[in-house]
């Protein structure tokens, strides 16, 4: 095994990586322990002192998982990489006589379902000890085995066509392969957009028409004022595995869906339900959804762009512990140490996320109640547990929507 520069390299970005993220976590824990015993004052009226404190406990609870996360997924990627994990498993499917392509789809279909076992026993845990710890684990062992076999056939349906058409490209496409691939992998992404709806969905939840009528007219009054068309409005039985509440938009074209989770509508007021839809709206009104896909295009074209490079250098291998270049070992290696090198722009894109929310707010109080935003909002944060005094520069680095007391003040100013 030929270590080089790139591997100190590789081993001090990892090292920044590790650390910053326990150190955020200890900032959060300390702010949300500062605040344990006093709700914030804007907060006061509609959130109790045991409910603020559930959320403190269950942030706490959240992040020392988070802890063992961090430093168990280091471990891992240094056994992949230059603890020799990934040289040997390579080695294992080219002695088995395959061509290269063939070679490279086992290997990687192998090695994704080694890490869905590695990441079983903490997916374990999150659902059914720190979950049904506070009250919000709906999910049993059937539908939790369910999901599991779900995934697994989808991803053999989708991914392993993807997979062979990706490595086929990068085999036999010439210098810019890397091109060629990023439109596959673009046409791959709005085609699942697109079906995502109506065909994927459905295979792990239930979805209805929305039956409140009087909620209904209300809906399709927003609609009609924003000049908004979607495929329909629909419940989905978020009940069946969680109590945690939420409502998103999904699709694009014609085949577009608002969806809102059964647990939410169970909670708040017809109004306030329009108020959050208001809010939804606004991304799309604002083209929040197109700009965040055209950057993500732009970014994985530039991603490919410098795998092109790096397919060619043997640094790149030998200082990630792989002995023998290949296109399947260049792309896992580049998929698995991109976070570390990429982590430290996380605030930039989180910013803008955050200025788009605001954006939204300001679109829902334009066209409903900003008081009933804010109700629903707190309703949302009291019922998800959802901590008030997040720490600041630990959101920074997390969190893609505004504090909870900072979007408060906004949305009060519209109002």
């Amino acid at each position: 095994m030929q270590f080089n520069l790139f591997t100190l390299v590789f081993l001090i970005a990892t090292f920044a990586y590790v650390i910053t993220l326990l150190w955020l976590n200890l900032r959060q824990d300390r702010a949300v322990a500062k605040s344990f015993d006093a709700v914030p004052a804007e907060f006061s009226e509609k959130i109790s002192l045991k409910q603020h404190q559930k959320a403190a406990e269950y942030t706490q609870a959240k992040l020392l998982v988070n802890h063992f996360e961090i430093i168990f997924s280091t471990i891992v990627l240094l056994v992949w990489t230059l603890g020799g994990g990934l040289n040997w498993l390579d080695g294992a499917w080219q002695a088995l006589g395959y061509d290269a392509l063939n070679s490279g789809v086992f290997f990687i279909i192998s090695l994704m379902m080694i890490a869905s076992l590695i990441d079983l026993p903490f997916s374990l845990y999150r659902t059914f000890i720190l979950e049904q710890k506070f009250g919000f684990n709906k999910t049993n062992i059937k539908t939790f085995v369910g999901d599991l076999f779900k995934e697994f056939i989808l991803m053999l349906i989708i991914g392993l066509p993807l997979i062979y058409a990706v490595l086929w490209l990068m085999s036999f496409m010439g210098e810019f392969w890397w091109a060629y691939v990023w439109l596959v992998l673009t046409g791959f992404s709005l085609l699942m957009f697109w079906l995502y709806p109506s065909y994927i969905a459905p295979i792990f939840n239930k979805f209805k028409p929305l039956d409140n009528l009087e909620l209904k007219a209300k809906i399709d009054n927003l609609l009609t004022r924003t000049g908004f068309k979607s495929d329909g409005v629909f419940v989905m039985d978020g009940s069946k595995r969680s109590s945690h509440g939420n409502a998103y938009f999904t699709g694009i074209g014609k085949n577009k869906r608002i969806v809102f989770f059964d647990t939410l509508l169970e909670g708040m007021e017809d109004q306030e339900v329009e108020a959050i839809l208001a809010h939804e709206l606004g991304h799309f009104h604002h083209k929040h959804i197109r700009k965040h896909m055209i950057t993500s295009f732009v970014i994985s074209l530039l991603g490919l762009a410098l795998l092109g490079y790096l397919i060619n250098q043997a640094w790149f291998f030998n200082g990630l512990g792989v002995e023998t270049m290949s296109n399947h070992t260049a792309l896992i290696l580049f998929t698995l140490t991109m976070p570390v090198f990429s982590f430290f722009i996380a605030p930039i894109s989180n910013a803008l996320s955050r200025k788009h929310e605001f954006e939204a707010d300001a679109f829902a109080a334009e066209h409903t109640n900003a008081d009933d935003l804010v109700s629903s909002l707190v309703k949302l944060y009291r019922d998800n547990a959802s901590t008030l005094t997040p720490d600041k520069l630990y959101s920074a680095f997390h969190d893609s929507h505004p504090s909870a007391s900072i979007r408060i003040a906004e949305l009060k100013r519209h109002a």
